[in-house]
């Protein structure tokens, strides 16, 4: 286990293990596989003055304490620029599918290449589709636990980009091919977390006047509760509301998140390099941290 005191690793990528480029999403980044390791890594650089790069560290170090599925991340830099590396979770035989293409699947009209707004990508949109994709019961069951403490996590780190491309279903292909087992692939694409977009003097003011609960419980979800609202709610809000309807699917993930103190929480944020974040980043990350861990500790 790692020094909880020391400052995380930054991996330096060289220009020779670039493979490609990646057009998913809206940032810059590209794959890259270092010869000693056995996986390819995915390169992103954050996007202007924000804190992209920390917020993927934080939120991926932040699943691991509560022992919930999630991709690997790394600090990294390129030829002077910083960056978080992504190791791809797509291997070995697995092929990925987001959750657009679940939806489109399962769910009667759903439009997957809808970018904003999405309303149909609801909470009882993906639990419905799961039961209709997964053979068996016990495997949907499973697979909507799993999604449940993802949602979990977003709330804990109130982040709001859990949209219908940023989850999926991994098959992993098994004899000619043609079948092979269906899982929840692992959380990943943590990035707009954390308040990253804030810059110092808002993140000041919100400490200052004891406003980091507004700020939380003004954000926007991209999983929606109902097809009819305008916005999805908040993170912390769509937990709110899914313990009250789906407790049997949501207990296990309170369980995971009873069993951390909060005090680890500002340790996993410390341990960001000094000068990769600002002192006015650190306090307002924990600060935020800490409010959506009191609220999850009694709704969960």
């Amino acid at each position: 286990m790692s020094d909880m005191s020391e400052p995380y690793p930054i991996v330096e990528v060289k220009p020779k293990w670039v493979i490609d480029r990646e057009d998913m999403g809206t940032k810059t980044k590209f794959w890259y596989r270092d010869p000693d390791a056995d996986a390819n890594w995915l390169f992103k650089y954050p996007r202007p003055n924000t804190g992209e790069h920390w917020a993927e560290k934080i939120a991926a170090e932040v699943a691991s304490v509560l022992g919930i599925r999630h991709a690997k991340v790394e600090l990294a830099q390129f030829e002077g620029d910083r960056g978080s590396a992504t190791e791809s979770f797509a291997r070995g035989g697995r092929a990925l599918y987001h959750g657009n293409e679940l939806l489109e699947w399962t769910i009667g009209g759903y439009n997957p290449k809808k970018k904003f707004r999405q309303s149909e990508h609801t909470l009882a949109n993906i639990f419905a589709g799961m039961d209709r994709v997964f053979a068996k019961p016990k495997d949907a069951s499973r697979a909507k636990r799993t999604l449940a403490e993802y949602a979990v996590l977003d709330a804990l780190i109130g982040n709001t980009d859990r949209h219908h491309e940023n989850w999926g279903l991994l098959r992993r292909l098994e004899g000619n091919g043609l079948r092979g087992i269906l899982f929840l692939a692992p959380s990943f694409d943590h990035a707009t977390s954390l308040g990253r977009e804030l810059l110092d003097e808002r993140r000041d003011r919100f400490l200052k006047e004891n406003r980091v609960g507004g700020y939380v419980e003004k954000g926007r979800g991209a999983i929606y509760w109902s097809e009819d609202e305008r916005h999805g709610p908040s993170p912390l809000e769509l937990v709110r509301r899914a313990v009250r309807t789906y407790p049997d699917l949501f207990r296990p993930a309170g369980l995971k998140l009873a069993a951390i103190d909060e005090h680890i929480l500002s340790q996993i944020v410390d341990r960001i390099p000094s000068d990769w974040m600002t002192s006015s980043a650190r306090v307002f990350t924990v600060a935020l941290l800490c409010y959506n861990y009191s609220q999850l500790k009694e709704i969960v």
